[in-house]
């Protein structure tokens, strides 16, 4: 029995879906939420917020809910968690005062943050020297022609820092309500979070061709997550090559920083065009639209992220460098910022519930043996 009232409304109506839920156990088979829930007789405001980032939102539970709307128990699994995990990114964010600035005017913040950054880097470049900004700058060291490198690094560092910071607090206080993950645990949800295993209910999924349509969006997910980590590595290489190699950008096309961003660039531009498509496909009961703020923020600086480099790389000796070099910082910059206050997080506390989720799995096996 629970101790305490849920602390929101959002909480409470999930405790009485898990209630109703571990009862019926009809959806016991369609992904890890469930197994994890009949594990319980009742839950913790942190058990629900597990079972929030162990969700993916595919719907399969609703499609299959005897007790989803009109009945009138109201089962709707996929729209309670959606919230809830929502409010759990609010809830785990650090410092948590400034997670209310991004929560419902995401998009716009990041834009401005943007728009600011770009504006500041045009303006350094010509208060510098007018015609640095529209002139034709070509070889190594081209770039920082618009602003030295250690500003660059200064400015820019100094942002990705603190969202590196921000993340991985977010990430201890998430962690900090489970018991732990040992090698082998973290192992399987390592396994299960690559191949996004429960992406659509699990195994084959849940859907028919005579049922709803079936969940279309691991490709992109996949385009996404993996031009993400090539843009990062491709920076990664570029900053070795500066400090270890002594070798300034920008680097010829056919040089891996180029050749890793290109490809890492094409993913980011894909995959989050086929996201918001199939989002927009799924079934308006499960939606929940106020939740767009940091969504939307997310994967729209991931493809302006994207945009903005693979035009700089390709009228990089032309007059349009600068001002494409501006655009380009301004979004790095206002990707950054955002990073800790939205969905980025989901793909971070979702590993950890996969973790989580192996380990408790693990020891249910052992107590049965």
């Amino acid at each position: 029995m629970r101790t305490t009232e849920p602390a929101t409304p959002a909480l409470a109506e999930a405790d009485r879906l898990m209630t109703v839920c571990n009862s019926c156990r009809y959806c016991e088979g369609l992904c890890a939420v469930f197994p994890a829930m009949e594990m319980r007789r009742s839950f913790t405001d942190g058990d629900l917020r597990y079972f929030a980032n162990l969700c993916h939102g595919c719907g399969a539970c609703y499609d299959d809910c005897q007790f989803a709307p009109p009945h009138e128990f109201d089962v709707n699994v996929p729209k309670v968690l959606a919230q809830l995990r929502a409010e759990s990114y609010a809830h785990y964010a650090w410092p948590r005062a400034t997670s209310r600035l991004f929560e419902r005017n995401g998009l716009t913040v990041a834009l401005a943050a943007s728009l600011s950054v770009a504006v500041f880097v045009a303006g350094f470049a010509a208060w510098t020297d007018p015609s640095v900004l529209f002139g034709v700058h070509t070889g190594p060291g081209a770039f920082y022609r618009l602003m030295p490198h250690n500003t660059m690094v200064a400015i820019f560092g100094g942002v990705f820092l603190y969202a590196i910071l921000a993340l991985a607090m977010g990430l201890r206080a998430f962690w900090r309500e489970g018991k732990g993950a040992d090698v082998a645990a973290h192992a399987v949800a390592a396994h299960d979070a690559a191949r996004l295993r429960y992406l659509d209910g699990g195994g084959a999924g849940c859907s028919d061709s005579d049922g709803p349509a079936p969940d279309r969006r691991r490709p992109f997910h996949h385009l996404t997550f993996y031009g993400f980590l090539l843009c990062l590595a491709a920076t990664s290489v570029a900053t070795l090559y500066h400090y270890l190699l002594g070798r300034e950008a920008p680097y010829p096309w056919y040089d891996l920083p180029v050749l890793l961003g290109t490809a890492g660039g094409i993913g980011l531009l894909v995959g989050p065009i086929g996201l918001l498509r199939e989002k927009a496909k799924r079934a308006a009961a499960t939606r929940v639209p106020q939740l767009r703020g940091m969504e939307a923020a997310f994967i729209a600086m991931l493809f302006l992220t994207s945009l903005t480099g693979l035009a700089l790389l390709a009228l990089r000796e032309t007059a349009a460098m600068g001002l494409l070099l501006a655009a380009h910082l301004g979004v790095v910059f206002g990707l950054f910022l955002t990073l800790p206050y939205g969905k980025f997080v989901h793909g971070l506390y979702r590993y950890a519930a996969l973790a989580r989720y192996a380990q408790e799995r693990k020891a249910g096996r052992s107590a049965d043996g």
